[in-house]
């Protein structure tokens, strides 16, 4: 005679399982501010280039390094956060993250230079590597497997919807307050994130948690720091050949080949390399990176084609961006029911597909075409995102026991921050160079300390044209000319990067995502009655 089986424990606690909603609205407030703030910048880096007191007068360079020295203490610490919060609490690492990133915004908001702001955007990044993992990680330790995807497309959603906000603020607020007020605006959200965090937001951690790597923490911060550094360095110079840019990116990347030798030899690495052994989880991260490589590439020149080139205001630039946002904040939470229909590999590579055509679509745009016709790309590639971001997200965080949580949040949010530095500085350094070939010619007339300046951007050589009053103008239709060019040329790499992507995709992930084995899910539903 068989016995019965004895129905499974619930792995989520009833009382938190009631409200696994709220919490996840939660959440998302706390991830909105992290993902607001940098499509805040985006709206607000012409103004913040233009010289005192309207803003910091900040070179491209500097620009870069703003947005730069954020994404990289963040994507550098990610690992360390992500196993903090399994060793102390995934709670207790999301409040002190929100109020250090709140610190931080308060502190950029005053910045007298460049230099400070670039400093003060670090600490915000340090805050917001312990939120961006752990809201991801608390996620699976609220939501049962069956659930999960949906939640998680939830999330993703919540990343559309920061970026809706974000420019339309930026937009309002530089309408109405000086630049820093971007910044400030997040401290009374960190406010609201932390009383509703406490009063709403289980803890919970590993209980087997590893030691902390602060050895590999340290290489991987200063191989991406050096390897950035060069990038960026070889941009504004327009020569990536002198020995100064090739022996700081060199210099990067046998840090960060170190970095991997150590990982692989460590007893408590930061990631452990083994996980990249499961080519669906390496292909999944792969994908995610390298969407971000492209994407942020060409955000970060699409804000001085509508400002500097269409001559529209941030605020109007902002409401320009909606359509991007709108696509992700509509289709991400129901890119599961294509992925139920068509599988994992044919919604990621199609949405992948879509947004390298879209990348490449931007080579359409000059100085006088229709915007209708941009509003059409941004809404397409928003399409392509929402389809990548949400299976490659369910595909990372469950190919993990759901006790590294934090680990597989860490690992995927560190890839994307890492594609989005190197996008910036890759891509940003495709744009300097060709913008700068595509004007020197025109600058021959003016002294060489001056036409060495008037070169490094569209907003220099405008400004200095400016400053030249009727002389000047003469500039202004060569800078436009070279810039278009020059995006165009930035954007086919931008759409090459995620055709590669897409193949990548293609090959390795799979059609549909796989149950979790049987021992594992009973070793999570242990894990979750323990709790």
């Amino acid at each position: 005679m068989t016995t019965p089986a004895v129905p499974a424990a619930p792995r989520i606690p009833e009382a938190v399982h009631r409200r696994r909603w709220a919490i996840l609205a939660v959440l998302m407030l706390s991830l909105l501010i992290v993902v607001l703030d940098n499509s805040i910048l985006n709206v607000a880096i012409k103004t913040i280039s233009t010289p005192a007191p309207t803003g910091l007068g900040a070179t491209q360079s500097e620009l870069e390094w703003a947005i730069n020295s954020y994404t990289l203490v963040f994507a550098g610490l990610l690992f360390t956060a992500g196993l903090l919060g399994d060793r102390i609490g995934r709670k207790k690492v999301l409040i002190g993250g929100l109020v250090v990133f709140g610190i931080g915004s308060a502190l950029a908001a005053e910045s007298g230079s460049p230099v400070q702001l670039i400093a003060f955007r670090a600490v915000m990044g340090l805050g917001a590597a312990f939120v961006m993992p752990a809201t991801l990680a608390v996620l699976m330790n609220v939501f049962e497997r069956e659930e999960q995807p949906k939640a998680i497309g939830i999330w993703a959603g919540g990343v559309g919807l920061a970026i809706a906000i974000g420019p339309i603020t930026g937009g309002l607020l530089l309408d109405h307050f000086w630049w820093g007020s971007v910044f400030l605006v997040n401290v009374p959200i960190v406010i609201l994130a932390v009383i509703l965090m406490i009063a709403l937001v289980p803890d919970s951690r590993d209980p087997k948690p590893g030691r902390v790597d602060l050895v590999g923490v340290a290489l991987s911060i200063v191989g991406l720091v050096l390897l950035v550094y060069g990038i960026i360095k070889g941009g504004d110079e327009g020569d990536f050949s002198s020995p100064a840019v090739l022996s700081t990116i060199a210099a990067g990347l046998v840090v960060l080949v170190g970095f991997v030798v150590y990982e692989k030899r460590s007893d408590h690495p930061s990631i452990d390399i083994d996980y990249f052994k499961n080519k669906v989880f390496s292909a999944a991260i792969a994908a995610i990176a390298l969407v971000f490589f492209a994407l942020m590439g060409v955000t970060f020149f699409s804000v001085f084609y509508t400002q500097s080139v269409r001559g529209y205001t941030p605020l109007q630039t902002g409401a320009l961006m909606l359509p991007l946002a709108a696509a992700q904040l509509i289709f991400a939470p129901r890119a599961r029911l294509v992925v139920d229909r068509f599988g994992v590999r044919a919604t990621t590579t199609g949405g992948l597909v879509l947004l390298a055509g879209m990348l490449a679509a931007f080579t359409a745009l000059d100085a006088d075409t229709p915007i209708w016709i941009m509003e059409v790309i941004f809404f397409l590639m928003g399409t392509g995102m929402a389809h990548v971001m949400t299976p490659t997200s369910v595909v990372i965080m469950q190919a993990l026991p759901r006790e590294k949580a934090g680990s597989a949040s860490a690992l995927s949010n560190t890839f994307r921050q890492v594609g989005g530095a190197l996008g910036i500085a890759v891509l940003g350094s495709v744009l300097s160079t060709a913008y700068r070939t595509g004007i020197e010619d025109k600058l021959s007339l003016l002294p060489a300390g001056l036409r060495d300046t008037a070169g490094g951007s569209i907003e220099a050589t405008l400004g200095v044209a400016e400053k030249l009053g009727p002389r000047g103008q003469a500039l202004i239709g060569p800078a436009n000319d070279a810039f278009l060019h020059a995006m165009h040329v930035t954007a086919l790499c931008g759409a090459g990067v995620a055709l590669i992507s897409a193949v990548v995709t293609a090959l390795f992930l799979p059609g549909r995502i796989p149950a979790a084995p049987t021992g594992q899910r009973d070793e999570r539903e242990k894990v979750g009655a323990g709790r």
